[in-house]
């Protein structure tokens, strides 16, 4: 069974950093993509960050400079720094694992809340 579970949401002022870790079973996680998409309330869902399989990143334009994608094959999980917290990263995060094959695996998300 697939399984991918984010935490490390939670309340957070201003200004302020959370760590998401995204633990994964089921597939062979070195081989995938590993991406965090995160959906602001009454939007849709925008890409945040990826992690290719050779260790390639990329960052969306309004968090470049702030987060941090990185991924730990041993332990089959991805995580995302997120430093200098804006409210407008107030969002439910998930993690998304796709293959070249177009296997794709989504978690459950976990929210973040950013105000004073």
């Amino acid at each position: 069974e697939v399984q991918l579970v984010e935490s490390g949401g939670g309340l957070v002022q201003p200004g302020g950093s959370l760590r998401l870790s995204c633990v994964t079973s089921g597939f062979t996680f070195s081989t995938y993509a590993m991406s965090w998409v995160r959906q602001a309330p009454g939007k849709g869902l925008e890409w945040v960050s990826f992690n290719y399989r050779n260790g390639d990143t990329g960052y969306s334009d309004s968090v470049k400079g702030r987060f941090t994608i990185s991924r730990d094959n041993a332990q089959n999980t991805v995580y995302l720094q997120m430093n200098s917290l804006k409210p407008e990263d107030t969002a439910v995060y998930y993690c998304n694992g796709a293959s070249r094959e177009g296997s794709n695996y989504w978690g459950q998300g976990t929210q973040v809340t950013v105000s004073s």
